[in-house]
């Protein structure tokens, strides 16, 4: 009652092919390859991306010395604040 056989697979690859026939299958193998090719552009793009923006903060933030920031700076909507290290734990 567990896995199927060699066989059991065999039979059920039969009969998907002769229900479905080969060209609707292959179809379907291209439909589902695109999509998989189309979702992994969009991942790539989507790290480009970031990368892109994380240079671009990176850069802003090596250029500005700064003399004219306020203590607190935000990057990514986040603030980020110096840290107080006299304090003793």
């Amino acid at each position: 009652m567990g896995s199927f056989s060699i066989t059991h697979w065999l039979i059920l690859l039969v009969v998907v092919v002769v229900v479905f026939g080969t060209s609707k299958l292959r179809n379907a193998g291209k439909d589902l390859g695109g999509a998989v090719k189309g979702f992994k552009d969009a991942v790539k793009d989507e790290e480009t991306e970031h990368v892109r923006k994380r240079q671009v903060l990176d850069h802003d933030a090596r250029v500005d010395n700064g003399a004219s920031k306020v203590p607190g700076q935000k990057v990514d909507d986040i603030e980020i604040r110096p840290t107080d290290d006299t304090r003793k734990l």
